[in-house]
């Protein structure tokens, strides 16, 4: 017996937008920060010292979102029609939804 592939219902050639939210946990004691997928409702603790993490707050852009760069100077660009912000890592605009231009050369470089 053989299965089909790729499996009924998923495609092989667009990856699966993330439906989770990121968010930025701290440790109280040592000030210790990790940025992960994670659901409010858990109680995440430090591998280290074993106690619950706070959380700080979610990281932007909110889930879903078609980009996995946080929303931070150094990962956005102007669009070259509707001059607003957004991720180095997209190829359409969130905000009007063309197609943007590529990055310059050392668009990225800082």
């Amino acid at each position: 017996m053989s299965a089909a592939y790729p499996p009924p219902g998923r495609s092989d050639k667009v990856p699966a937008v993330s439906t989770s939210q990121r968010y930025r946990l701290r440790n109280p004691a040592s000030g210790r920060e990790i940025v992960i997928e994670a659901e409010p409702e858990d109680i995440y603790l430090d591998r280290e010292s074993g106690e619950p993490l706070e959380v700080v707050g979610k990281v932007l852009p909110l889930a879903p979102s078609d980009s996995r760069l946080p929303w931070a100077v150094e990962n956005l660009r102007f669009c070259t029609w509707c001059d607003q912000l957004a991720q180095k890592d997209l190829n359409d605009c969130p905000t009007c939804g063309r197609r943007m231009g590529p990055l310059g050369h050392g668009a990225g470089t800082g």
